[in-house]
């Protein structure tokens, strides 16, 4: 990549947090933000006209929220920002290359950035993102950009097939925020069982650690607790001990934990009677 030749649009943490990997990893980045915003060194940011920074770019990357996107492609075309020989993508985990069809008429190469890493400080990022997956998808030519990008950023690219990003976009959301949701669960469960409110936030946490490193063995070799030991009885005392919402949550989830457990090999009798259990109503 260039240097000098990367211009992104939008200064949120993912912007800021991008421009300054790119950055310290040997490319030269201008962040365009249009509202005054304290960003670090050393970021170069434009706070003028859009396209007096784009036209000189070979790669510009939009990090405005969803919502903007569609309507920030449009800007740039009536602008005449964008031309044939430059490339374009957008860091949705969701929208793929159609949320810059307005762009299409110019020629450049278009489509999506996403690195699969949450940015909470952007002085971080680098770190991060270093040894993390990202997917990318598009023409050829924007893929082709994706996989450079990710390449500078130590990054491992994924190529996603047309239509695809939904799908993907969901895992992200599992992956990524239900255990923490999770996590949430458990601490009121910790509060209901008597555990001191500033214990119940802490005592699973450990647990967590181990059972994500333990990830490393794959989903189903990773799997313990009642559900992977076919212990009917203690699911049974799980189910009776819980209000129906969470009860609910935890015969749906226990059933995808099941099914993980008869990959791991766990025996068809016990199995079964755990899926008895799960699906009884009640």
């Amino acid at each position: 990549m260039s240097r000098a030749h990367l211009v992104i649009i939008g200064a949120g943490r993912m912007g800021q947090g991008l421009a300054l990997a790119l950055g310290q990893a040997g490319a030269q980045v201008v962040l365009v933000a249009r509202t005054p915003r304290s960003v670090p060194p050393p970021l170069v940011v434009h706070r003028g006209h859009r396209g007096e920074a784009t036209r000189t770019a070979e790669t510009i990357i939009i990090a405005t929220p969803d919502a903007a996107i569609r309507g920030l492609a449009e800007e740039l075309f009536r602008e005449g920002a964008v031309t044939r020989d430059q490339i374009v993508l957008h860091v949705s985990g969701l929208l793929d290359r159609g949320a810059l069809a307005a762009l299409e008429p110019t020629g450049a190469g278009l489509g999506s950035f996403h690195p699969l890493q949450t940015i909470a400080d952007p002085a971080a990022a680098a770190a991060r993102v270093r040894g993390a997956y990202c997917g990318i998808e598009g023409d050829e030519r924007a893929m082709i950009a994706g996989e450079r990008l990710a390449s500078l950023l130590e990054m491992h690219p994924v190529r996603l097939p047309a239509g695809s990003k939904a799908s993907y976009h969901a895992g992200a959301v599992f992956a990524a925020n239900f255990p923490v949701v999770l996590l949430s669960v458990a601490e009121q469960l910790a509060r209901d069982a008597g555990v001191p409110a500033h214990l119940a936030s802490e005592i699973y946490l450990p647990l967590l650690r181990g059972a994500a490193a333990n990830l490393d063995l794959g989903p189903a070799a990773a799997l313990t607790g009642p559900i992977r030991r076919g212990d009917v009885e203690t699911v049974q005392a799980h189910l009776a001990a819980l209000g129906p919402d969470i009860r609910q949550l935890y015969r749906s989830l226990g059933l995808v934990a099941l099914a993980l457990a008869r990959t791991a090999g766990l025996a068809e009798t016990a199995a079964d009677a755990i899926e008895r259990v799960l699906r009884r109503d009640g």
